[in-house]
């Protein structure tokens, strides 16, 4: 198996936790190659803090006291960073296969999970505690096997595009490279914000092919599974457009910076 389960805090996060209360897994594996440092990419700060912790603490304010965070590059400066902050486990991806495959890592320590799994990336500081409320109740009211968040972008260039059907269900999301003239015209986008049902998930993760120029597994590709299995899947466009913003490069992280001292950081 390619991963690592942390223990430490695993009994202190399960003693008060119900079946079906939410779980988030946090994705903070990834070398940053782009920021131009050796460092992982959620340690970088933002007004003064890692940008993980900043996801971490959006993640509690909705109620998630279960919060798995996956880790790979120089997975000892993650856990640092997050030393002592409750409810928080580490589960190491130690090949970096991708987003698909940082999830499926996790599929040992959720084996008794039967609600709701929140999936957010940790290099994305600016979630906002209200769009995660909206997609969790609408899990609560619904039961889909997965909502996606997503927001209209006016420039959505480079952004995996929200396609929907004639009744303006959701029917997929195309990236960039595939999308055709009309598709790219789309500007409501993916931003890698989740809530699946615990079990479609890691079933439809079994199910991933890697048949691409990466040779990796991708988390996008789990929607359209569950659609051809007739699950339902939907895409909400509650995202704010501060969530837009998350950090790959040196230049990113100027722009997030900014956006969080606008907000009173």
């Amino acid at each position: 198996m390619n991963y690592k389960f942390d223990l430490s805090m695993k009994e202190k996060s399960r003693s008060s936790e119900s079946p079906d209360d939410p779980v988030a897994i946090v994705l903070a594996a990834g070398a940053g190659l782009r920021m131009n440092s050796d460092l992982p990419k959620v340690v970088h700060k933002a007004c003064g803090r890692a940008l993980v912790t900043w996801v971490v603490d959006t993640l509690r304010r909705v109620g998630v006291r279960r919060i798995l965070v996956v880790v790979g590059h120089r997975a000892e400066m993650v856990r640092e960073v997050l030393a002592g902050e409750p409810g928080v486990e580490f589960v190491e991806q130690t090949e970096r296969l991708g987003t698909g495959h940082a999830v499926q890592v996790c599929r040992e320590a959720l084996a008794e999970h039967d609600g709701p799994v929140v999936v957010v990336t940790g290099d994305s500081p600016l979630v906002q505690a209200s769009s995660l409320q909206n997609l969790l109740s609408e899990y609560e009211r619904a039961r889909p096997a997965c909502l996606l968040g997503t927001l209209h972008k006016a420039d959505p260039t480079g952004l995996g595009r929200i396609v929907r059907d004639s009744t303006g269900r959701f029917s997929g999301i195309v990236e960039q490279r595939d999308a055709t003239d009309e598709q790219r015209r789309i500007t409501e986008v993916n931003m890698s914000t989740y809530v699946f049902e615990g079990r479609d998930l890691f079933r439809a993760l079994g199910q991933l092919r890697n048949e691409n120029r990466q040779g990796e597994y991708y988390l996008t590709d789990v929607p359209s599974i569950l659609l051809n299995e007739g699950k339902d899947v939907r895409a909400l466009a509650v995202l704010q457009p501060c969530e837009a913003l998350s950090v790959n490069t040196p230049e990113e992280l100027r722009m997030v910076e900014a956006e969080m001292i606008r907000m009173g950081c």
